[in-house]
C-alpha cells in the first residue's frame, strides 16, 4: 500500500529486478490480484518520497536486460532513461568517476579522487536532471527533483564486484551513501 511506503523517507533499489516486485508470491502461486508495486513506487516518489536506484546485474536493465526497468512506471520517476538491451559495461581494468557538479550536496566534501569501479550500467540522463558524476562519457550519478519527490540513479554497484575493496574502503564511501540518502529524502 502507498501508506506503508510513505512511512519511509527513501526507498533504495539495488539488484532487484521488476519481476521480484511485480510477482508477489500470492500473485505468482495463487493467481491473486495485488497492487502493482512499480506503480506504487512511482506514486510514492511523485507524492514526496525519495527513490534511489543503484546499479548492478539486476538493476536498470541489467544482464541480458532481465531487470526490465525500461518503460516501467519506476523509469517514469528516475532521472534517467534506460537502454532496451543488456546495459552492463564491464571495465576489469577499472574506471574512475569524474565529479561534474562538485557543489551538489550528494558529493559535498568528497573531492575528485574516487577509487576505480569495475563496471556500471549504461544509462541516459534526462535533459532536466543533474549529472553529478560520470564515468567516461556515461552518467554515473544523476539526481533530480520530480514533482514532489526526489530520485537518484547511481549506475555502478554499492558492493562487489563492480565496487572493489578499494572503493568499499574509501574514506568517502559512507559519506557518499549517507549524503545520497539524505538528499533523496529531502534532508539536504
Amino acid at each position: 500500500e502507498l501508506a506503508d511506503l510513505q512511512t519511509y523517507d527513501v526507498v533504495m533499489l539495488s539488484d532487484i529486478g521488476t519481476n521480484t516486485l511485480l510477482l508477489h508470491p500470492d500473485t505468482f502461486t495463487k493467481s491473486k490480484r495485488m497492487n502493482n508495486r512499480l506503480k506504487l513506487l512511482r506514486e510514492y516518489t511523485q507524492s514526496g518520497g525519495g527513490l534511489i536506484m543503484v546499479g548492478g546485474y539486476m538493476t536498470f536493465q541489467g544482464i541480458d536486460a532481465k531487470a526490465r526497468y525500461a518503460k516501467s512506471p519506476v523509469e517514469d520517476v528516475l532521472p534517467v532513461t534506460m537502454l532496451e538491451r543488456d546495459d552492463r559495461v564491464e571495465v576489469p581494468e577499472g574506471v574512475s568517476a569524474k565529479v561534474q557538479m562538485a557543489d551538489h550536496p550528494i558529493v559535498a566534501g568528497l573531492g575528485d579522487n574516487w577509487p576505480a569501479l569495475l563496471g556500471y550500467n549504461q544509462i541516459i540522463a534526462r535533459p532536466e536532471a543533474s549529472v553529478v558524476a560520470t564515468v567516461g562519457d556515461d552518467p554515473l550519478l544523476v539526481a533530480w527533483a520530480h514533482q514532489q519527490g526526489r530520485a537518484v540513479a547511481f549506475a555502478s554497484d554499492c558492493g562487489p564486484h563492480w565496487a572493489p575493496p578499494e572503493f568499499l574502503a574509501w574514506d568517502g564511501y559512507g559519506k557518499l551513501w549517507s549524503q545520497m540518502v539524505a538528499w533523496a529524502g529531502g534532508a539536504l
